[in-house]
């Protein structure tokens, strides 16, 4: 965790939080639900240190008391945007259940390397104080806050689903100003604003369509957006369907705001684009982890405007990894980038069934921070499929200290 003294959490400038230390260990939620598995989710500590004699390995274990969470997307208590409040200190995790509801609160500030469970926020006051289910994403917020967003309602209601906008809000008064239309089954998923709090930019991920938006503010103080990367689909034979998507499932930005990634979780790549000039990402770095598509697998593509032959099945220390690349994290510095290969059991269990068999993976690619590229690390692998309980399904990746897509400045 950010030793600064008397500073309060966090770093004071993206470019600080590039300087800092290199990541030790990793936190990612590991879910059972539609495993076949009857065991609950739990918080696997990872040790990524090099240096350290359990490199890889998976070092503490924190099991939820309840079965069928479902764990997704993790964040802090406080971040980089209390720089300056000794008052506030980064040492909860805030972690929702996509299905259950339920909102867990880890102590990560007791023992960082052993985190143990602080509090638990039930469904029912989910329900009743909130008139929202379905907790999905959780962001810590410029006074201390804690922002949660939500799929539904408690009837059932799926109101935050295969939607086609990015809506806008007064943060001040809570009230809905603008819709940005993306296009009919866009789905836009991830979003992201470049790090350098006085740009009024960003960049959305749409699933469907596999395109990357970039969002901005007009001189006229309303959002619009523009349509930057499309990943082409693929024709194929065996499939569900004649094309299929590359499925854009994350998207993250360098601190320094010079890098886009992103993932294409059926196609099998990660693809990294150089963003120096917003309106135009210049593609200079991809690789490819699996997905549906390696050569000898059941589909074959018929018609590709990307590539003149499937790739490879991908195996590393001789496992064939199943699934495509995920939910993806970026060291402080910008050299390693973090993968792993579960999106939702449920989607799991329908695109990759082999996925929830064997378990999924964390990867780590190397970074060239100069001139764009990316290259596996053949010495990484974190395969979940070999965890005490049976394979398990590992989502995202969060460093105690805090890491690019759960810091914000402003």
């Amino acid at each position: 965790m950010a030793k600064c003294g008397a500073c309060g959490p966090g770093y004071k400038t993206p470019l600080d939080a590039m300087k800092g230390p290199r990541e030790e260990i990793v936190y990612l939620p590991c879910i059972y639900r539609n495993t076949g598995i009857e065991k609950p989710d739990y918080v696997a500590t990872v040790d990524v240190d090099p240096k350290s004699p359990h490199y890889c390995q998976v070092i503490h274990r924190l099991p939820m008391p309840n079965l069928r969470d479902e764990l997704h997307h993790s964040g802090w208590n406080t971040c980089s945007s209390c720089f300056g409040d000794v008052t506030k200190k980064r040492n909860r995790l805030i972690l929702p259940s996509l299905i259950s509801s339920r909102i867990y609160v880890v102590d990560v500030g007791t023992d960082m390397r052993a985190p143990r469970i602080h509090k638990m926020i039930e469904p029912v006051n989910v329900f009743w104080k909130c008139g929202l289910a379905n907790p999905h994403t959780t962001h810590c917020l410029g006074n201390g806050d804690i922002m949660i967003s939500s799929m539904g309602d408690p009837s059932g209601n799926g109101k935050g689903s295969y939607g086609r906008y990015i809506n806008v809000w007064d943060w001040t008064t809570h009230v809905f100003t603008q819709s940005v239309d993306l296009g009919e089954d866009s789905i836009p998923l991830e979003i992201r604003f470049l790090h350098n709090p006085d740009a009024a930019e960003g960049y959305v991920g749409c699933a469907l369509s596999s395109a990357i938006h970039r969002f901005y503010k007009t001189e006229n103080g309303d959002w619009a957006a523009e349509k930057v990367v499309q990943v082409p689909s693929k024709k194929v034979n065996g499939w569900l369907f004649p094309d299929m998507p590359g499925l854009i499932t994350d998207i993250l930005i360098s601190l320094d705001d010079r890098f886009l990634y992103f993932s294409n979780w059926l196609h099998g790549d990660i693809r990294q684009y150089d963003i120096s000039d917003t309106r135009k990402p210049k593609l200079v770095g991809q690789v490819f982890l699996g997905g549906k598509i390696p050569r000898g697998g059941p589909i074959v593509v018929v018609e590709d405007q990307e590539l003149n032959s499937q790739p490879e099945p991908f195996v590393i220390k001789g496992k064939r990894v199943q699934g495509g690349p995920q939910m993806i994290q970026l060291s402080l510095d910008g050299k390693r980038l973090y993968v792993s290969t579960s999106l939702y059991s449920a989607w799991d269990k329908q695109f990759y069934p082999d996925l929830v068999k064997e378990g999924s993976v964390m990867l780590q690619i190397d970074v060239d921070t100069e001139k764009g590229g990316l290259k596996v690390n053949k010495n990484f692998l974190v395969d979940f499929g070999k965890e005490p309980d049976g394979p398990v399904l590992a989502h995202e990746i969060r460093y105690p200290g805090g890491d690019c897509s759960s810091d914000i400045w402003i």
